[in-house]
């Protein structure tokens, strides 16, 4: 009998996990030497009270790194190439685990071998105007303003762009005269000190249900209260907002009214407006993160909240990453000028300036045009790759499955049926060859075991048709074994 100790169901770490750290572990130690057999996935299942398919992705894992191997016909063995001789750490070396305090898991990496990568929600690299980008370095490099663009430059960004962006957000009517702009570096930077100026003390945040794992970590990071509230296909449900709003008096209010990451779900202008008045009527500041707004392929723009709020309590989160290039990480904040100043003075603690290069190029892609030919390649391309993800899903995903239909944006969000868990499953579409991120990693108050999120920006059409191909197969394929081992689970009445 295989000696394991006791597994928490109620861990934010899935069962199958659980067991397999617990046997690695044992192989490890040596305590399971080079050879012997581990019993049977139905036999250990029996012993430990557990479903078959979890000790099979227990096994699964095991075996992809090496540690086991099956035998057809004779079982699971631990494989001579995981016996292992552990060397005592140096007395000299920190116990680094000790010392740092522990943190919320970062979502799984796509293996090396994975093909098809639905993990990353990010543009298509194919798709950057490389010609264009190097003749709008060469311009910036070569223009009077490069010495200083290469010198420091003040906290709040470079300045010529700060006034472009200006003078765009006033023709779109998100900023007023007594607003001000501060660049970033990419959206997260923007959270950070958003949470160190308006959250540092603790106090109560709300998010969206599921949310981008990045913007939940940062505001819990100081021990902030987040409470989150469900997304439906209308974005977050207002009746719910309200009667948190009313009972917790939360400090902050965080929402994607575009494309949200996850769900792909987008607010109407209705509940805008609805979530705007409930805002003021409690007082409570809300920041709006608007990265994927210009990526709607279908339909027409719906007004920001902050166009909509003459009251001065919307903040505006913006970046360049999502349409042009992630790497040059260029965001932006659009609030009262009191507060940018607070936001400028925690930035310089941080960092001190901004790289001016990534963004005096940025502003010359722009002034040029080029940035708006790339704006309309990008759209056309994007709606392209969505409808192939929305055509995969309805053809190949299990009945009884649900995902989002977004019109626009970069993810769809699927949930799966029958009590299928997401994170189990992760492991066998790696050996396939295709990545996602499971739900559970943008839970905020509520679990999501049967839900997973689709990236489908960064792939070409065919590979976004083959990939959920693949895991369309994979669901099935467990829904059908589950179904089985239900059936043999029955006891048989006499």
């Amino acid at each position: 009998m295989l000696r394991t100790g006791n597994l928490d169901p109620g861990s934010s770490t899935p069962l199958y996990r659980q067991l397999y750290l617990q046997i690695k572990g044992l192989i490890e130690s040596g305590d399971l030497g080079n050879n012997t057999r581990l019993p049977a996935t139905r036999e250990l299942a029996g012993q430990l009270g557990l479903n078959r398919t979890t000790v099979s992705a227990a096994y699964e894992l095991l075996e992809s790194e090496g540690l086991i191997t099956g035998q057809v016909g004779r079982g699971s063995f631990v494989t001579a190439a995981s016996f292992r001789t552990a060397t005592p750490p140096a007395a000299s070396t920190p116990d680094w685990r000790n010392i740092l305090p522990d943190g919320e898991a970062p979502a799984p990496a796509s293996r090396s071998q994975v093909e098809i990568s639905f993990s990353a929600s990010r543009p298509s690299e194919l798709l950057f105007p490389l010609e264009d980008f190097r003749i709008t370095c060469g311009e910036v490099i070569s223009s009077p303003e490069a010495k200083t663009i290469l010198q420091l430059g003040s906290p709040l960004g470079y300045a010529p762009l700060r006034r472009y962006l200006r003078d765009q957000s006033q023709m779109e009517g998100v900023v007023n005269e007594s607003d001000d702009i501060l660049i970033t570096s990419g959206c997260q930077q923007a959270f950070d000190l958003l949470q160190r100026t308006l959250a540092s003390q603790g106090g109560t945040v709300v998010l969206e249900d599921p949310i981008y794992p990045g913007l939940k970590n940062v505001f819990q990071r100081p021990g902030a209260r987040v409470i989150g509230i469900p997304i439906g296909g209308n974005g977050i449900e207002v009746q719910a907002l309200e009667g948190v709003l009313a009972r917790e008096r939360p400090r902050l209010l965080v929402l994607t009214p575009n494309f949200q990451n996850p769900t792909g779900a987008t607010m109407p202008l209705s509940a805008r407006k609805a979530v705007l008045e409930l805002a003021q009527r409690s007082g409570v500041i809300l920041i709006e993160n608007d990265i994927y707004g210009p990526l709607r392929y279908v339909g027409e723009s719906i007004p920001t909240i902050k166009s909509l709020d003459a009251s001065g309590r919307t903040v505006l989160l913006r970046s360049f990453s999502k349409l042009a290039f992630p790497g040059l990480r260029v965001g932006w904040i659009i609030a009262p000028r009191i507060l940018v100043e607070k936001l400028t003075a925690a930035k310089q603690l941080s960092d001190l300036h901004t790289d001016q290069l990534s963004q005096a190029v940025l502003l010359r892609f722009a002034e040029s045009g080029r940035l708006e030919d790339h704006r309309k390649q990008m759209l056309n391309a994007g709606l392209e790759r969505l409808r192939a993800a929305l055509a995969a899903c309805e053809k190949h995903l299990p009945p009884g499955a649900q995902f989002t239909q977004p019109r626009g944006g970069m993810n769809l969000w699927i949930r799966l049926p029958g009590g299928l868990d997401a994170s189990e499953l992760l492991g066998r579409a790696e050996r396939e060859g295709v990545s996602y991120v499971p739900g559970k990693y943008f839970a905020v108050s509520e679990a999501q075991p049967s839900a997973l999120r689709i990236s489908f920006a960064g792939l070409e059409p065919e590979q976004i048709r083959t990939g959920i191909r693949i895991l369309g197969a994979i669901f099935e394929q467990e829904l059908e074994r589950t179904r089985t081992d239900s059936a043999l689970d029955v006891p048989a009445m006499v």
